[in-house]
């Protein structure tokens, strides 16, 4: 059996929208009146958070001072995982084409995710994705969980997962952070960076991935082609 185990945030879900409105509110918030700041634009905030500026580098940018920069920050991270914002979450072009296709050529699928129980379950209804991931290939964070670093978070959980699913001849990983990259590798399963999520390419060749390719599409034809080359060889052989 082939498997792949594809993160929730970057592949699937595309979440710049939502990380931009809370960017938004912050600076707005934390302004003082009649302050004059610079706005971001999207392209010029995201790409910003892809090569991980630091949010006070980001405040700064933005015209606040210092202080007000710690403050934007701290705001931010009480406010970004919040329900209100999850709604501007939206699915990547093509991912439901790529689960679709994968599913189909009977590929074992699995999510595994930083995100907790109810904010999985929040898009997972809005998406319908339950026909592609069933409960017992979900693999999240509890709504308790007391969270640390997600480059030490998600290992934890890539242990869980191949303790409990059953055993696979062949398993990729696909996810857009070093956090992905790291669980893999630390299982020795293989693992593909997308350049669709919150890093860029520069990042993700820092932790030498397998393989970077440009979203969830290019990894599941990646993967089809992997496993129909395999086939024939094993068929020549």
């Amino acid at each position: 059996m082939l498997r792949l185990i594809t993160d929730f945030d970057g592949p699937i879900i595309d979440v710049s929208d939502r990380y931009y409105r809370v960017y938004q509110f912050c600076l707005e918030k934390t302004r003082s009146p009649n302050q004059s700041v610079q706005e971001l634009s999207k392209e010029v905030f995201w790409q910003l958070k892809r090569e991980q500026v630091p949010e006070k580098q980001i405040a700064m940018n933005s015209g606040l001072d210092a202080a007000q920069a710690q403050e934007f920050a701290q705001l931010r991270r009480q406010t970004v995982h919040t329900e209100p914002y999850f709604q501007y979450d939206s699915l990547m072009p093509g991912a439901i084409a790529a689960l679709l296709k994968i599913q189909q050529a009977g590929v074992d699928l699995a999510v595994m995710t930083m995100r907790r129980v109810w904010e999985l379950d929040y898009a997972f209804k809005k998406y319908d994705l339950g026909r592609f991931f069933p409960e017992n290939r979900r693999y999240c964070l509890s709504n308790d969980y007391v969270k640390t670093r997600d480059i030490e978070d998600k290992p934890l959980l890539m242990a869980r997962a191949l303790a409990e699913l059953p055993p696979a001849c062949d398993t990729w990983m696909v996810g857009d952070t070093e956090a992905d990259i790291t669980a893999a590798k630390k299982h020795d399963i293989k693992v593909m960076a997308v350049e669709s999520g919150i890093r860029d390419r520069t990042r993700l060749e820092l932790y030498h991935p397998d393989l970077i390719v440009q979203d969830l599409s290019f990894a599941v034809d990646f993967i089809l082609q992997s496993q129909q080359a395999d086939t024939k060889r094993l068929a020549i052989g």
